[in-house]
């Protein structure tokens, strides 16, 4: 069974980091998802794709990992470009357009 494990990004509707401060294991699908024709649902037989743990640190989440004989991947979070910029800043007369 494989499970990923990594840091979510923050969503394009939110400002701040609320979310993102946790490590998520989630198992990898075994089995394909599949069309109902009837209701036009999608659906898989496998439960396991609707299990999140979440973890304070990744170092949590391996060694859960590993416990229960998990093979894994580890994601990495990219690192976040911290630009303060005031809102005068805006309206400078020596601003790069």
């Amino acid at each position: 069974m494989k499970a990923r494990i990594y840091k979510p990004a923050r969503t394009a509707m939110q400002q701040g980091r609320r979310n993102t401060q946790e490590w998520v294991l989630e198992y990898e699908p075994e089995l394909p998802r599949r069309h109902d024709p009837l209701m036009g649902w999608i659906s898989s037989g496998d439960t396991r794709q609707q299990v999140r743990l979440f973890f304070d640190t990744a170092d949590a989440a391996i060694a859960y990992a590993e416990k229960h004989g998990l093979d894994y991947t580890l994601r990495e979070p990219q690192q976040r470009r911290v630009r303060l910029q005031a809102y005068a800043d805006n309206f400078r007369w020596d601003r790069v357009r």
